[in-house]
This record gives structure tokens, C-alpha cells and sequence, in this order.
């Protein structure tokens, strides 16, 4: 069964650029309209890429995570397992973008690889759990960002006194910033990444060194041979697999690139090599960080500093500098990279929405599917993006907790959609459903019911089934680990909720299927006929 609908024809729009013509045609081919300008390029993009992921800078977010559950040691294997793990994933995501570089993403990818009778299904669930894992993360990058701010606040004057409610006013600051940057249009964007990736590599070398030098150092017998159950779980192994996903959440967001797939030129292969060479400088990176940080880290992690900042870092660098001026300089890289990372979340969040909305995924999808004519943006799918961050920091004013929890149900979401789709193109690929050329470039390819056909960007092979095999279990692995608590016997306040969340939005989001989404949602929708 196709889920085609056959709207009027289009011609490729010609702006004297003929990349740009190839690219329409290719997405064309895909029965999708262009509509959208491609101001990314190869280093735009890959600067995109890179900041969204910000993996040593999620490390330092996250720092307590995979020490309280795993120890030293134990964080430093975690990371590695998390790495290569991420590296498979990178791979199938990369073919995936490769076949089928669309804004949509997971939900394109699981329509055209589900057998026929649960591609409907498979895509529209897929699609909610990108929506869930895409919005949670925008929405916890601007609670993250609002709350390290806060604590170099604290850090620069003991005396202030931070409150929940000055926290949801920085957030909603930083998001409106993010705002403005993404109205704007053009080329700023794409211009402010490239600049940004110069930060992220430049800044990581500006924290490293200032530590490594000036820091008391543990012993490499502390460091590589120290492990820590602080969760109280059964066993030594069930506790390091439990910090193991605050690693993982320092390499989700895999997929950012991919919901610009209209925007970028050449995008079958220049999002792909984007992917790759992200996962690759940012693991380098956050492997040295994780290094520096478990040697210049005493017992106390930042001692009383780094608890009334809310950030171990922030009291790690001051007892290793011993100045404010020097730590507060070091805090700000951070904090700038954080900040134009929830640039770019947005950017991906409301591209995802928006291509979903087209697509008839989405309540009100008339309108979140719209496109401005002036500047060739999804204008509504933005602010929608925006106000759903807004009101979700309104939860910081009554639980810190709470907001956490957002963090969680972002990883577990976005986790999620990445499993359904490795699974699928591993059956397919034990099938030999997927054929290595195109024989006639004028059909639609790679969408339901079409021929399916590898893109520029592939991994043959046993090596390449043994790689999606290696992901489905990676990912199954983190996505069930999420949902634990970080102790034993949580109490209220500690329990990790995001189970109830992600299960409570899946649950509506079915309702809604049966009642509503099942007659007008038929998957990635042909809008143009060749």
C-alpha cells in the first residue's frame, strides 16, 4: 500500500545554482516540495553538528551522573562503551540521511523501511517520540542554560541569593534570544555555527589547560581503577550501567542535522560526513575532558561551591584556579556554547515539528506546517517550539526535580526513535530490500511503498549489518536505562518520572491515532508527481 497523495506539480526552482537544482530534484524524487532555502553548508553544518552534540560540554553538565553510579573508572569505560556505541548509531543514522535527506527524519525513515501493513503506525509513533525527545531537549537546554547561569551568579557573589522564579526569567531570556536568531533568517545562523564550532574546539583547550596545570592531580591507580555503587543497587555492574546514560545524553542529538536536510546543500552527502566527523571530533573531545577532569577532581567534586552553584565544574575550576575572575572565564565558555546551542535546538526542533505538521502527524497542522514566502522559514512551527519551552520552565518555579525529569524524557524520546528505525533498516538489510543504484532517476524513491535504494553514503557488507546490529543493542540498552532512578529506593522527590511522562504522551498520542490521526495521517505525503 503507498501512502502517496499526488498534489500539483512542480517544477525545480532555479536560482543560476546547479547544486541547488540537483538537491530539489533529489528531494523531489522523494515527493517532497522545496520550500525551504539551503544556507548550510559543509562547515556551517558541521559547526551545527558539533555544538548541538557539545559533548564535553554535556560532560561538565552532567558530571556527578556516571561518578555517584560507577566511580572513576567506572565513568571513563562508560564513556568509551558510549562512544562506540554512539558511532554505530552515527552510522545508521548516516545511511539513513543518505537514502532519505528529508527534515523528517525518523518518521520518513520508519514509513519507508516498516512492511506495509505497520508503516502507518510505525512512522506516526516514530514521529511522536522524535516530537517528545525534540521538544524535551530544546525545553531542558534552556533550563540547563538558565540555571548555569544562576550558578555563575552564585560563583562570582556568595551573597546572591538565586530563586527558582529569577531562574525561569533567565530561560525565558535565553529563549527569546534563540528567537530572535532564528526569525532573522538568511545566512546568520549558519554563519553563527561556524563561528561556534571555532569556540567549542578553541574553548575546550581554554578549560584543559588552565586545569591540568594549576589542579592537585589523582593517581592513575584513583582514576582508571576506582569504582563507586552510590545508588545502592544490587550490584557494582547494574549501578555503572545506570551512570552510563548521563554519557549518553552527552552524545544525543545525533540526528539535529538531519531536520535541516532541506536547508543544506548537497545534503545525501554532506549531512552524512557532518554526522561522522561531529561524532568523531566531539568523542575526542569529550574523552579528553573526562580524563582531565576525573585527574584534577578531589573527593568533595567542587566541594560546597559546586552545591550551592548546582555545578560541580563551577566548584572544580575555583579549587583548582583559587580566583573567581579566572573560574567565572572559564564558566562562560560554557555557558556561550550552551546558549548557541539552544539556537540550533531550536532550529531542529520546530524543522522536525514542522515537516511532521506537513505530513498531518500533528494537532492544528494546517497551520504549524505554513511557511513564510518572505523568508522561506516555518515561522509558526518556531514560536510553537518557543512556547511550548516557555511554559514547560514554568516547572522549575515549584520542582527542580521535576525539570530534570525533562532531561530524561529527551534522551528517552529521542533514543526511542532511533531504535525504531535501526531495527527496520536491520530487517531490511537482512532482507536485501535495498538496492545499491537507482536504475530509473525520474521515479520516487524511498517512500512508502517506492524502491528503496542505498544513497552516496553507505556501509556494505557484513561489517555494515554487524554495525546496525551493534546499534540496536546500544540503543536498547540506554533507552531502558533512562528510565531509572539514579538511588536504589527513590524516594518522591528522586524518582525518576520520565517513564510516566514518555508513557502518558505515547498513551495520548494513540488516542488521538484512533480517534483522529488514522484518517488523515497516511505517512510522508507525495506532494509533487514526475
Amino acid at each position: 500500500m503507498m501512502a502517496y497523495e499526488m498534489k500539483s506539480s512542480t517544477s525545480v526552482t532555479s536560482r543560476g545554482d546547479g547544486q541547488v537544482e540537483r538537491d530539489n530534484a533529489h528531494l523531489q524524487r522523494m515527493g517532497k516540495k522545496p520550500v525551504l532555502k539551503r544556507n548550510f553548508g559543509i562547515l556551517s553544518i558541521l559547526g551545527f553538528s558539533c555544538t548541538i552534540l557539545g559533548t564535553w560540554e554535556g560532560l561538565l553538565g552532567t558530571f556527578t551522573g556516571p561518578l555517584t553510579n560507577g566511580g572513576s573508572g567506572g565513568a571513563i569505560y562508560a564513556y568509551i562503551f558510549g562512544w562506540v556505541g554512539c558511532f554505530a548509531n552515527f552510522m545508521v543514522l548516516s545511511e539513513l540521511a543518505s537514502m532519505a535527506p528529508t527534515a523528517g527524519g525518523q518518521y520518513h525513515w520508519a514509513a519507508m523501511l516498516a512492511p506495509a501493513r505497520l508503516q502507518k503506525f510505525l512512522s506516526f509513533i516514530t514521529g511522536w517520540f522524535a516530537v517528545l525527545g525534540w521538544q524535551s531537549a530544546f525545553a531542558a537546554c534552556a533550563f540547563l542554560t538558565g540555571k548555569m547561569i544562576q550558578g555563575a551568579a552564585i560563583l562570582g557573589n556568595n551573597l546572591y541569593n538565586a530563586l527558582p522564579w529569577q531562574g525561569t526569567l533567565i530561560v525565558w531570556g535565553s529563549l527569546s534570544l534563540a528567537l530572535v536568531v532564528n526569525l532573522l533568517g538568511g545566512n546568520l545562523l549558519p554563519r553563527i555555527e561556524a563561528v561556534v564550532l571555532v569556540v567549542h574546539i578553541l574553548g575546550f583547550f581554554g578549560i584543559i589547560i588552565p586545569l591540568t596545570y594549576m589542579a592537585d592531580h589523582n593517581t592513575k591507580e584513583q582514576v582508571f581503577l576506582s569504582f563507586q555503587n552510590g545508588g545502592g543497587f544490587a550490584t557494582q555492574g547494574l549501578s555503572w550501567f545506570v551512570g552510563m546514560t548521563s554519557c549518553a545524553f552527552a552524545f544525543a542529538g545525533g540526528d539535529a542535522a538531519v531536520h535541516m536536510s532541506e536547508e543544506v546543500a548537497n545534503a545525501s552527502t554532506v549531512i552524512p560526513n557532518a554526522l561522522m566527523i561531529s561524532v568523531g571530533i566531539n568523542g575526542c573531545l569529550g574523552f579528553g575532558m573526562i580524563i582531565v577532569m576525573m585527574f584534577c577532581t578531589d573527593a568533595d567534586l567542587g566541594g560546597t561551591l559546586g552545591k550551592a552553584t548546582g555545578y560541580n565544574f563551577m566548584g572544580i575550576f575555583m579549587e583548582a584556579t583559587n580566583s573567581v575572575s579566572g573560574s567565572l572565564t572559564m564558566c562562560a565558555i560554557v555557558i556561550t556554547i550552551y546558549v548557541c546551542s539552544l539556537m540550533g535546538l531550536l532550529a531542529a526542533a520546530s524543522r522536525q515539528l514542522w515537516s511532521f505538521s506537513r505530513d498531518r502527524g500533528v494537532p492544528g497542522w494546517r497551520l504549524w506546517s505554513q511557511v513564510s514566502s518572505t523568508k522561506q522559514l516555518p515561522i509558526f512551527a518556531i514560536i510553537l517550539t518557543v512556547t511550548i519551552a516557555v511554559l514547560l520552565s514554568l516547572i522549575n518555579i515549584g520542582s527542580n526535580t521535576a525539570m530534570e525529569d525533562i532531561v530524561s524524557m529527551a534522551v528517552s524520546g529521542i533514543y526511542l526513535s532511533y531504535l525504531t528505525v535501526s531495527v527496520l533498516l536491520f530487517y531490511r538489510r537482512v532482507r536485501g530490500d535495498i538496492s545499491r543504484y537507482n536504475d530509473n532517476e525520474d521515479n520516487i524513491v524511498n517512500v512508502p511503498g517506492a524502491k528503496l535504494v542505498w544513497g552516496p553514503f553507505h556501509c556494505p557488507g557484513i561489517i555494515g549489518t554487524v554495525i546496525n546490529g551493534y546499534a540496536v543493542i546500544y540503543v536498547s540498552i540506554v533507552v531502558f536505562f533512562s528510565f531509572w532512578p539514579s538511588t536504589m529506593h527513590p524516594s518522591v522527590e528522586t524518582m525518576n518520572w520520565s517513564i510516566l511522562a514518555i508513557g502518558g504522551s505515547v498513551f495520548l498520542a494513540i488516542i488521538y491515532y484512533a480517534v483522529r490521526a488514522r484518517h488523515i495521517y497516511k505517512g510522508p505525503i507525495i506532494e509533487v508527481s514526475l
